[in-house]
């Protein structure tokens, strides 16, 4: 049974009411969770050897940490993720230090 509320929508009325549906965060979608951020810090730290260091770089070793402290199946992939995005920022602390510029340069 249901009735018209004062916005001109319906409202349940009578019987019981069933509580809202929560997700709960089994350990296996935790770990699948892991193993995806593990495997996306090793991707972005790579890719982020050619472009945008800045921001690839740190977004690699947070989510190669984040990985680690979730226990991933895969340490190996998120330690190199952490690796990869340390070696973007040093190899971005070196382009700014020889010409200058946040980017690479052909010239």
């Amino acid at each position: 049974m249901s009735r018209r509320t004062e916005s001109g929508t319906r409202a349940r009325t009578g019987g019981g009411t069933t509580p809202p549906r929560t997700r709960t965060r089994t350990p296996r979608t935790r770990t699948r969770d892991a193993d995806a951020m593990a495997v996306t810090a090793f991707v972005l730290g790579l890719v982020g050897l050619l472009v945008m260091n800045l921001i690839l770089g740190p977004t690699a070793v947070v989510l190669g940490a984040l990985a680690l402290h979730r226990h991933t199946t895969r340490p190996g992939r998120a330690r190199l993720g952490i690796a990869l995005g340390l070696a973007d920022l040093a190899i971005l602390a070196c382009l700014v230090t020889a010409d200058g510029t946040w980017s690479w340069s052909l010239t």
